[in-house]
């Protein structure tokens, strides 16, 4: 190509031979009318070329660039494609990120608090908010209202928790209460319409009678680091989750062939650390755990509760647990094990109940709270 030749004609001649590599590839399958059509308009930009004329040049350019467009074969639902697309694309690359980076999880438990909250639910006399309210709170606090009146006399029978498409979350949950003369639906959990009282099986009620009234708060909604423990092995004081496959949980114990759990808890040791408690005192090979998040929980007791912690216990507020179940009792955590244990000592179903979680059933690290807007927002510690 001569360096001074105008741009016109080099883009002229570049059509050309672009046009002559798509017509031999596709002139065994394009009617013969298609196929002379672009031949002729070849021609013409042959004879543009020749007159160096450059309107004349760009005009023909443009006709052979819609002549060859008929040698394509057409685009059927071309939108549709292009938005499945786009869509199996989102969604590897979500399923991606879910598998190798982060996961979300739901708190549903109160085994944490005050760290992190479960479902917190509570019966009250007053009315449910307007619209707008009930719409800032869900977005804010993660807040849904029931308030139930009955409609006639009637008798509740039972209180029964459903799930839409077999989704055990937020807006798929949903709980009928059933008297003897129908059916009531509100968008609850079953525990939330228990906590109010008023709504027991056998009461009677009266026409304009509160069945249930109250309000249920989503539990904290986390962001679980599955990648850096790929590099870095847990630590105590870290939140960590693990499913519970293999491990003797209450659930695994009663209902054997159901799915494995996933429990969120804080690492309190690791392999041939040694354990004991005495309340409200967790000890760590002979001295009190130092890492902050067990100062803070060992700051309060169950008589004097300290930001809401009340210190670590041997067992339930009436009871104890197999492991550390008395203030001399000391357990050693086997090789590529960790013990766990809930923030909520007195009301935590852990280590102390079934055992070491072993390192394979580790998940990942609770990283922050990203739902609901409250004081937990933002990183777990």
């Amino acid at each position: 190509m001569f360096p001074f030749t105008p741009k016109h004609l080099e883009q002229a001649r570049l059509y050309l031979r672009e046009a002559a590599k798509l017509v031999a590839y596709r002139k065994d399958i394009v009617p013969e009318g298609v196929l002379e059509e672009v031949s002729r308009e070849m021609m013409a930009l042959e004879n543009a070329i020749a007159s160096r004329d450059k309107v004349t040049i760009e005009s023909q350019m443009q006709r052979l660039d819609e002549a060859c467009r008929k040698l394509q074969p057409p685009l059927r639902d071309g939108g549709w494609r292009e938005n499945v697309e786009v869509f199996v694309v989102a969604i590897s690359i979500a399923l991606g990120v879910r598998t190798y980076f982060v996961q979300p999880f739901t708190i549903p438990t109160g085994s944490m608090q005050p760290t992190l909250n479960g479902i917190i639910s509570k019966a009250t006399d007053s009315p449910s908010p307007n619209l707008l309210l009930k719409a800032v709170h869900w977005i804010v606090m993660g807040r849904s209202y029931f308030d139930l009146t009955a409609e006639r006399s009637e008798t509740i029978q039972s209180i029964e928790e459903k799930h839409r498409l077999g989704i055990s979350l937020g807006p798929f949950t949903y709980t009928l209460i059933r008297t003897n003369a129908g059916t009531y639906s509100v968008g609850v959990p079953a525990t939330a319409v228990a906590a109010d009282k008023r709504c027991a099986p056998g009461r009677k009620v009266n026409p304009g009678d509160i069945i249930a009234r109250g309000y249920s708060d989503s539990g904290d909604h986390v962001l679980v680091d599955k990648f850096s423990y790929h590099f870095v092995r847990p630590v105590q004081s870290n939140v960590f989750v693990f499913n519970t496959a293999g491990i003797p949980t209450r659930e695994n114990v009663y209902n054997p062939g159901a799915p494995s759990q996933f429990y969120i808890k804080r690492l309190a040791a690791a392999e041939h650390d040694q354990l004991r408690i005495d309340p409200p005192v967790l000890y760590r090979n002979g001295q009190p755990a130092p890492e902050p998040p067990f100062k803070r929980v060992m700051a309060g007791t169950l008589l004097e509760p300290a930001a809401g912690y009340s210190g670590y216990s041997n067992g339930p507020e009436r009871g104890s647990f197999p492991l550390l179940g008395n203030p001399k009792a000391t357990f050693e955590v086997p090789k590529d094990c960790f013990f766990a244990l809930g923030d909520n000592s007195y009301h935590s179903s852990d280590s102390r109940d079934w055992g070491p979680v072993p390192q394979s059933n580790v998940v990942g690290r609770g990283l922050l709270v990203y739902w609901p807007f409250s004081k937990h927002w933002g990183v777990v510690r």
